[in-house]
């Protein structure tokens, strides 16, 4: 007796054709496809009828997509038409609801998901069938719009991974979306930091308390001295602050109104206030202390609207910002994120080290170096005396460096009296100011400071 050949299902036809033979809704049936029967294309084919009797059994297989040029396709039962972008969209939205359920992705990650499909992918392919879409089709689409470099991106990024969930039935096909490449941002296009001076800062922060009360213009002096994200300060709770250690614990985030259990890195991180960020938060607990007894919070979050809402839109905070930066016409207008940038610039400029700065603002040391060593050359004498000051002290009305003559016009004993005085050359702080509990605690623990030696 001979030996009989296993096929697997696949077998060679001829010099240029491959035939499968499988069951389908209780029938056999035997397409064939024009390829030449070598053992790699043999290999091939014998996987992809292994995919198909997957699909079968759980009832996903379309005959209509599989074999399109079938000769007898419209007798085939239950094949059903082919899938359109629009179905794969549906479905791949769907497993990623499923993996937000899991907490496998991060719910603002799901709404730009769908965002980006229904807006830029949908109207031009949602009807289309899925595999008849060509890579021309994708290009005619992405080179269309006058979109910036960004928004191409993310629109390709999305497209990529919807269609390589829907290719995912077909792993012998070639998806065409892998051939669109993201567009290059060179380093020089890419947003440049542009931190405050702390005389800008300060002229700011008393116009925000000025214009919006305490409770505004508390969250955004806070962010100066302590480099938060905008999503991370507004998702604290005041459980997350420990004032025996002077720290916070910074481990979620709020991003469109939707909480988060994480940062926008991951990394849970405990930060160091430095005594001006510590006076802030003890105004800001004193002032919720006395909303919490006219009955006007009921939550434990540590920042919330002049109301005592909670903020749950950072619009919210955006919008103040804006309105007191636009009135002060002589200070160029900037974005709320560069608090965090200046945060950062000013405590590489005070020679802080670069690993600590790094973990106390939640990103990496090369990041850090590449976005904001321009920043630490070139900063006078006086300039870091300046932030220094502010760091360690509440805010003085109007600070400002003064011109020779000035300083040279106050009398020397007089200098050293007024300390930290508006009108001051830059001067060691009064034994009076390094007798505060908060400065000398802060000292003696980051600096090395011993108040019986001084300076």
């Amino acid at each position: 007796m001979g030996k009989r050949l296993r096929t697997d299902g696949a077998i060679g036809v001829g010099r240029n054709r491959i035939r499968f033979d499988f069951n389908f809704e209780g029938r056999r049936y035997r397409p064939s496809v024009l390829t030449a029967p070598t053992e790699a294309n043999l290999r091939r084919a014998r996987e992809r009828i292994s995919h198909i009797k997957e699909r079968i059994a759980a009832g996903t297989f379309s005959f209509a997509e599989e074999f399109p040029n079938f000769r007898d396709l419209d007798s085939v039962p239950g094949t059903g038409s082919r899938r359109t972008c629009d179905q794969v969209f549906d479905a791949f939205l769907l497993h990623c609801e499923s993996r937000l359920a899991k907490a496998d992705l991060a719910p603002i990650t799901v709404m730009v998901y769908r965002r980006i499909l229904n807006t830029f992918w949908r109207p031009k392919l949602g009807a289309l069938p899925f595999l008849a879409v060509r890579y021309s089709t994708l290009v005619e689409i992405a080179d269309e719009p006058a979109w910036s470099k960004k928004t191409y991106n993310n629109a390709i990024s999305v497209l990529h991974r919807a269609f390589r969930f829907g290719y995912r039935d077909y792993p012998d096909r070639h998806d065409p979306s892998q051939s669109l490449k993201c567009a290059r941002i060179r380093k020089k296009e890419r947003q440049a930091i542009d931190p405050f001076s702390i005389q800008d800062a300060e002229r700011l922060t008393q116009a925000i308390h000025r214009d919006w009360g305490p409770a505004q213009g508390n969250y955004d002096e806070f962010r100066f001295f302590t480099g938060l994200r905008p999503s991370e300060q507004i998702a604290l709770k005041i459980s997350d602050f420990d004032p025996i250690r002077g720290t916070l614990t910074v481990d979620k985030a709020r991003v469109a109104g939707i909480d988060k259990s994480s940062t926008k890195t991951g990394d849970d991180r405990r930060i160091e206030l430095c005594p001006r960020a510590l006076k802030v938060l003890s105004r800001q607990i004193a002032l919720r202390d006395e909303l919490l007894r006219d009955g006007k919070i009921d939550h434990d979050y540590l920042f919330f609207k002049e109301s005592g809402e909670p903020i749950r839109n950072l619009q919210y905070t955006y919008s103040k910002w804006r309105a007191s930066l636009k009135r002060l016409t002589n200070i160029r207008y900037r974005k709320p994120y560069c608090a965090r940038h200046t945060s950062v610039s000013w405590n590489l400029m005070l020679g802080r080290s670069p690993l600590w700065v790094a973990k106390q603002h939640g990103h990496s040391i090369a990041t850090m170096l590449r976005a904001y060593a321009a920043w630490t050359d070139g900063a006078t004498e006086a300039d870091l005396e300046l932030i220094s000051r502010a760091m360690l002290s509440e805010p003085v009305q109007a600070i400002r460096v003064p011109t020779p003559a000035e300083a040279k016009a106050v009398p020397k004993k007089e200098r050293f009296r007024r300390g930290f005085s508006a009108l001051d050359s830059p001067l060691t702080p009064t034994r009076q100011q390094l007798n505060s509990g908060l400065i000398t605690r802060y000292l003696a623990e980051r600096e090395g400071f011993e108040p019986s030696k001084g300076f």
